[in-house]
């Protein structure tokens, strides 16, 4: 019986990276976050497309915030799901960006309402989105630090 192929052959067995390469951040458990996030992916997408096209001089700002953050789900879907080192690392930066997003257009939303006339994917911290996009950045960091060795690479040996 052959052995499991490692996703980074170079590394030794020893210091915690999957033994698979159906063991990342994309397989398993994992899967169900990715489809999470492709949805809403696609959902501010949509939103935002719309809201751009037809309303923009309504609250021009408002929009594009909305554009920024389906372009942060799609990276973040994609890295995800990719799982290699270095898209997870970009999946981290998104997802850290979507979870400081959400926080500040959140308490913006609630400070300044006339500059969010109509919902968007991150206005009143999601509440649109039934608040998943409050939550998914941190159930995304989570899982991301879960799989940290695909990120940080082996721990170093004591010298």
């Amino acid at each position: 019986m052959s052995e499991p192929t490692r996703p980074f052959p170079d590394r030794a067995p020893d210091h915690g990276v999957p033994a698979t390469t159906d063991d990342h951040t994309g397989h398993g458990a994992g899967r169900l976050l990715v489809a999470v996030y492709g949805l809403l992916a696609l959902a501010a997408t949509g939103r935002s497309v719309l809201q751009i096209a037809l309303y923009f001089d309504r609250a021009p700002v408002a929009y594009l915030l909305s554009a920024l953050a389906a372009a942060i789900y799609i990276v973040a879907t994609v890295g995800l799901a990719r799982g290699s080192r270095t898209s997870v690392r970009v999946a981290t930066i998104a997802v850290s960006l979507e979870l400081l997003g959400v926080l500040v257009v959140g308490a913006i939303s609630y400070a300044i309402p006339e500059a969010f006339p109509d919902k968007t994917v991150w206005s009143h911290f999601g509440q649109g989105y039934g608040y998943v996009p409050l939550v998914l950045p941190f159930l995304g960091l989570w899982w991301i630090w879960r799989h940290r060795a695909l990120v940080t690479g082996p721990a170093e040996a004591p010298r």
